[in-house]
């Protein structure tokens, strides 16, 4: 009976702790140096193009998104080759409780110094430096900056041009915020939070367009 009772205790343990990170996250890197300024291009149409996201807890999840500021796409013989997308952090939008109070304080908290503190750090910013095709998807490699941390990562994506323009599609991947130095409510850096804290991982993925 002890031995039953201790097992039952050992597994209890085992889901208490892996409750609430079950997602994984996109392996980060150091950053890669970039020779071409794809800026330069200023090709994105940042009135349609955006980042999608969304944020859990336990019992509950938000999400919105986040405008571009500029961007460029450059693309090579029908390939996508490099790009460059400038993240607005002060658009920072929450959608699920769009129009109520309950939004406006989700958004303000997001653009708080506790949080991704944009009165310091104004933008974020991927930048492409590598783009491969697996099994039929592309496979894009760039540097993500979030504050004052600047890592690679790998994205899945699509890309098609229809009438002039081209749109730029990621598939949903994760991001382990505690990597990029965003700390409040993460068991990474506090303690005694019980089931009051914020799950590390935050979910992203881009929309983006160029102009016609």
């Amino acid at each position: 009976m002890k031995k039953i009772i201790l097992s039952l205790v050992v597994v209890a343990s085992v889901l208490t702790a892996c409750k609430g990170e079950k997602k994984e996250k996109v392996e980060v890197k150091e950053a890669v140096k970039v020779a071409v300024n794809v800026a330069e291009l200023n090709n994105v149409d940042t009135a349609v193009s955006v980042l999608n996201w969304e944020g859990t807890k336990p019992g509950g999840a938000h999400n919105g998104t986040v405008a571009l500021k500029s961007g460029g796409l450059l693309i090579e013989n029908g390939k996508l080759t490099s790009g460059e997308f400038v993240i607005d952090m002060s658009t920072i939008k929450n959608v699920d409780m769009a129009g109520s109070e309950g939004a406006g304080k989700i958004e303000g908290h997001l653009k708080n110094e506790d949080f991704f503190d944009v009165a310091v750090y104004p933008t974020s910013k991927f930048v492409i430096t590598k783009v491969e095709e697996v099994a039929g998807k592309l496979a894009v490699t760039g540097n993500l900056q979030i504050k004052d941390v600047t890592k690679s990562i790998t994205i899945p994506a699509t890309i098609s041009t229809e009438n002039g323009v081209t749109v730029f599609k990621s598939e949903a991947f994760n991001v382990d915020r505690a990597d990029f130095n965003v700390k409040y409510g993460s068991k990474k850096f506090f303690e005694g939070l019980k089931d009051k804290f914020i799950n590390d991982i935050m979910t992203f993925s881009f929309v983006v367009k160029t102009k016609a």
